[in-house]
C-alpha cells in the first residue's frame, strides 16, 4: 500500500486525507498545531457559497481598494509598506484581470461539484456541523450596486448556478428578521452554511477508521526527494511540549501533498516550486445568542451584504457568525478592534439582537493572485499541491480533494 504524507489538517488537508484513504492509500497528516482546523478553518464565514464564486480580478476592485486605503474600517485594506512577496502577488493579480470571466466560470463549476460531494460525505459519515440548507441571500442597498450585480448574476447562471433576482418584499419574506432597507437582491436556494471547524474535526475523527494517522505538533523542517520516496524531517512545534526539541522526527512516504494554507508558499519553495500564495486576513465574530429575543431575531438564511462585504451564517440555535474584510498585511494575525467594530455595527444596524457576547477572530486566507486553487503535481513527480483556495476553501475543498486524490492515484500507479 502506497503511503502519502499530507501537510496541513485544515479543511483541504482533512478532505484530501479522506479521499486518499478511500482510494486505499496509507495516509499520515502532519500539522504544527495540536488539533485539526486551528487556523483558517477555525471560524470563517460558514458559507458553502457557489454564489460567491466571482473572482476579485476586476478593475473596479482595484479602484475600490485604492479609494479605501485611507479608511481603517474599509472592507479592503492594504498596508502599502514594501514587501517583495506582496507586490509580486499584486502584479500577478492585475495580470489576471483578463481571465476574470474564465476563472469565475471555472470556480462555479468547482463549487457545484464540491457542494454535491460535501453533502455526500456528510451523509455517509454522519458528520454533525450545523448544516443549514436554506440558501444564500445576496442583498443590495443601492440601484447602482444592484445593476452591477445583474451582470455578475448572468455570468454565474451561465455557469449553471441556480440563482434569481428578488424584490425588497421578497427579501423580507425569505428572511423576516432583516430590519434594514434594501433595493433588491439575488437568492441562491441550493447553497448552504455550516461550521467548518466542526466539520473538519468531525471528518478527521471519521478518517481514522480508514487508517489515517495524525501527527500533531510538528513543523516540517526539510524534505528529501528521490525517484523512489519522500523523506520528511520534522521538529516539534512551539505548541508541542511532549517531544524533545533536539530530536528530529523522520517520516518516509511515496508522495507528499501540500495543503499548508498560507504556509504553502514556504513549503513549495522548500520543494523547488513556486506557489504564490499570499495571506489575506479576514475577521469574524461569533455571537452567542444567550437570550430568547436574540435567538428569535437572528437570521437562519445566510446573507451576503454587497456594500459592507459581510457574510453571515446561523450555526445552530445559539450561535450567529458574521464575517468579512480583506486585509493585506503579511502574516500578521492580530485581532484589531477597528476591524471588528464594523462587523458589530453591521449586526446592530440590521437586526434586533444582542451583541454583548460576540467573540472576535482573525484568520489568514491562502490566496493565489488569480483567485484559483492550486491543484497540481509539482516539478518533482512525488510532490503534489491542494492549496490556495482563498476565501472559498470551505466551498471548494470537497471537489479539489477528490481531484488531487485521483491525480495522485494516476501518477503513482503510472
Amino acid at each position: 500500500m502506497s503511503h502519502v504524507i499530507v501537510v496541513g489538517s485544515g479543511i483541504t488537508g482533512v478532505t484530501s486525507a479522506y479521499e486518499l484513504a478511500l482510494l486505499g492509500y496509507d495516509v499520515t497528516v502532519i500539522d504544527r498545531h495540536l488539533f485539526p482546523a486551528m487556523e483558517t478553518s477555525f471560524a470563517n464565514g460558514g458559507q458553502l457559497s457557489a454564489c460567491n464564486a466571482e473572482v476579485w480580478n476586476q478593475k473596479s476592485t482595484v479602484l475600490k481598494g485604492m479609494k479605501w486605503m485611507s479608511k481603517k474600517d474599509a472592507p479592503l485594506l492594504l498596508n502599502p509598506s514594501f514587501d517583495v512577496h506582496k507586490y509580486s502577488w499584486l502584479f500577478e493579480f492585475l495580470a489576471s484581470i483578463k481571465h476574470y470571466e474564465t476563472n469565475t466560470l471555472e470556480t462555479v463549476r468547482l463549487a457545484l461539484l464540491a457542494r454535491k460531494r460535501l453533502f455526500e460525505i456528510a451523509e455517509k459519515e454522519q458528520v454533525d456541523f450545523n448544516l443549514e440548507k436554506r440558501g444564500i441571500l445576496h442583498i443590495y442597498h443601492s440601484e447602482a450596486d444592484y445593476n452591477i450585480a445583474k451582470n455578475v448574476n448572468d455570468m454565474l447562471c451561465k455557469g449553471t448556478l441556480a440563482r434569481h433576482a428578488v424584490s425588497p418584499e421578497e427579501i423580507k419574506q425569505i428572511e423576516p428578521t432583516l430590519s434594514g432597507d434594501y433595493y433588491g437582491g439575488y437568492y441562491t436556494p441550493d447553497d448552504a452554511t455550516g461550521d467548518i471547524h466542526k466539520f473538519t474535526v468531525g471528518l478527521a475523527e471519521k478518517t481514522k477508521k480508514y487508517g489515517v494517522k495524525y501527527r500533531f505538533g510538528l513543523d516540517v523542517q526539510q524534505v528529501q526527494l528521490s525517484d523512489q520516496k519522500v523523506i520528511v524531517s520534522c521538529q516539534p512545534s512551539t505548541e508541542n511540549m511532549l517531544e524533545p526539541k533536539d530530536q528530529p522526527i523522520r517520516l518516509e512516504a511515496d508522495a507528499i501533498l501540500i495543503c499548508g494554507g498560507v504556509g504553502s508558499y514556504q513549503l513549495a519553495d522548500m520543494l523547488g516550486d513556486r506557489v504564490n500564495v499570499y495571506p489575506v486576513k479576514g475577521y469574524s465574530i461569533t455571537i452567542h445568542l444567550n437570550d430568547q429575543k436574540s435567538i428569535q431575531n437572528a437570521p437562519w438564511v445566510s446573507l451576503l451584504d454587497e456594500s459592507a462585504k459581510i457574510v453571515t451564517s446561523r450555526l445552530g440555535e445559539d450561535r450567529f457568525r458574521v464575517a468579512g474584510t480583506a486585509e493585506f498585511n503579511g502574516y500578521n494575525r492580530d485581532i484589531r478592534a477597528d476591524r471588528i467594530q464594523p462587523l458589530i455595527n453591521w449586526v446592530n444596524a440590521n437586526f434586533d439582537i444582542s451583541t454583548e457576547h460576540a467573540v472576535p477572530w482573525a484568520g489568514l486566507r491562502p490566496m493565489m493572485p488569480n483567485m484559483m486553487p492550486v491543484i497540481k503535481q509539482g516539478k518533482h513527480p512525488r510532490v503534489f499541491y491542494n492549496t490556495g483556495h482563498g476565501h472559498l476553501g470551505w466551498t471548494l475543498s470537497a471537489a479539489t480533494a477528490a481531484i488531487i486524490s485521483q491525480e495522485i492515484a494516476m501518477k503513482l500507479s503510472a
